[in-house]
C-alpha cells in the first residue's frame, strides 16, 4: 500500500450495477489516507445511497448542480479544482457518449469537463453493449483527449452473460491510481525539456521560410512528462496549439531564440527535440518589405541546435532525443543523424 496523504481525490458514481464497488473504492482509498470525495448521478442513487457513501469517505456527497449550501459552492469548477486526480468508476456507455461529444448536462459531467487534472475510467457495462461501433469509437475519441481508460475486463455479468464489460476490482483500480501518485512523487526531482513546432526565418517583416509542423507530438511528450510529475519546459515555435498548464512555456520565433532559450533552461535530465528547425536563415534580413520583382534570397546555414547540445559537455541533458523528418531511406538518413 502506498500512503496518500495529501491527495484528493473526486469519485463519480455513475449508475449502473457496479456502483456498490464504489463504496469498496472508497473505503481503499481512505486506508491509504487520500481525501476522497464524491459525485453521484441521479441513477446512481437506484443502486448506492448518499449516507452509505458519505459514511465512508466522511465527506459530502454532491449529486446535483444546484444542490449548493454557500455561495461560494455555486462555481462547479471548484471541484475539479480541488481534486488532484477524478476517477469516473463505474463510467456507464451513457456518460462515456456524453464526454466524447462534449456534452455537460449535470454536475458529474460539467465538472469533469472542466477539468485539467488526470482523469481516469473505469467502464462497466453489458458485453454488447462494450463491443458496439459506437462505443468503441467514443473510448477512441477519450483516448485521443487524454483520458486514461481502467479495463473493463472480461467475467460474469450480472445479467447472466459472459464477456468484455466487467469493471476491473477495486483493489486493481486503486493500485493503478496509487502507481500514478507514486510516479508523480518520484519524478518530482527531474526536469525535462522539450523543443517543438516549427521556427521561422524572416525574409522581411511580412515573408518568412518555416518548416511544415504543428508542434502537436512535442506538446502532447511534454504533457506526458508534466503529468507524470518532471518539472516541464516547453519551447514553442508558432503553433495553433493552446498552451499546456502547469508547465514552463515558452513561445519563440526563430532558430536562434530557440536555441538562447534551450541554453537558458539548461542543464536537464531529459531533452526531446521534436521542434522542425529551419535549416537555414536569411543572410541580409530587409527591414522593408521587398518588392516581389526585386526578390533575390540568399541562405546561410542556421543553428543546429540539437547538434550543439549533444556536444555540449556540461549542459547535455543524461538522455537526449532528437526527432528527424525524412522522407526515404528513413533508417540509414536516421542513423547517419
Amino acid at each position: 500500500m502506498i500512503d496518500l496523504s495529501n491527495k484528493k481525490i473526486l469519485l463519480v458514481i455513475c449508475g449502473g450495477i457496479s456502483a456498490y464497488k464504489s463504496l469498496e473504492i472508497i473505503r481503499g482509498l481512505k486506508k491509504s489516507n487520500a481525501q476522497v470525495k464524491t459525485i453521484l448521478t441521479k441513477s446512481a442513487k437506484e443502486f448506492v445511497t448518499p449516507l452509505s457513501i458519505s459514511s465512508l469517505s466522511q465527506e459530502k456527497v454532491y449529486d446535483d448542480i444546484f444542490s449548493v449550501e454557500n455561495e461560494s459552492e455555486m462555481d462547479h469548477i471548484s471541484l475539479s479544482r480541488w481534486a488532484d486526480l477524478i476517477l469516473v468508476a463505474p463510467i456507464t456507455a451513457n456518460t462515456i457518449s456524453k464526454l466524447s461529444s462534449g456534452s455537460s448536462d449535470d454536475l458529474a459531467s460539467t465538472v469533469i469537463l472542466a477539468s485539467d487534472k488526470e482523469i481516469y475510467l473505469a467502464p462497466a457495462m453489458n458485453v454488447r453493449m462494450w463491443e458496439h461501433p459506437s462505443t468503441k469509437e467514443n473510448i477512441n475519441k477519450l483516448k485521443n483527449f487524454g483520458y486514461k481508460i481502467i479495463g473493463p475486463e472480461i467475467g460474469d455479468m450480472a445479467c447472466g452473460e459472459f464477456g468484455k464489460g466487467k469493471m476491473t476490482e477495486p483493489n486493481e483500480i486503486i493500485k493503478i491510481i496509487e502507481i500514478y501518485f507514486n510516479n508523480k512523487k518520484k519524478n518530482k526531482k527531474f526536469k525535462a525539456l522539450v523543443t517543438a513546432g516549427p521556427t521561422r526565418e524572416y525574409i522581411d517583416p511580412v515573408r518568412f521560410i518555416t518548416n511544415k509542423s504543428s508542434g502537436k507530438q512535442g506538446y502532447e511528450i511534454a504533457k506526458s512528462f508534466k503529468d507524470n510529475g518532471f518539472e516541464t519546459t516547453l519551447i514553442s515555435g508558432q503553433s495553433n496549439l493552446d498552451p499546456i498548464s502547469g508547465l514552463n512555456f515558452i513561445k519563440v520565433d526563430t532558430a536562434q531564440e530557440m536555441f538562447d532559450e534551450t541554453i537558458k533552461n539548461l542543464p536537464a535530465d531529459v531533452a526531446v527535440f521534436t521542434a522542425a528547425v529551419a535549416d537555414y536563415k536569411i543572410t541580409n534580413y530587409e527591414n522593408k518589405k521587398i518588392k516581389k520583382e526585386n526578390l533575390n534570397l540568399s541562405l546561410e546555414k542556421n543553428i543546429d541546435i540539437l547538434a550543439n547540445i549533444s556536444k555540449h559537455n556540461s549542459l547535455r541533458p543524461k538522455l537526449t532525443i532528437g526527432f528527424a523528418a525524412e522522407t526515404n531511406n528513413l533508417v540509414k538518413n536516421s542513423l547517419k543523424k
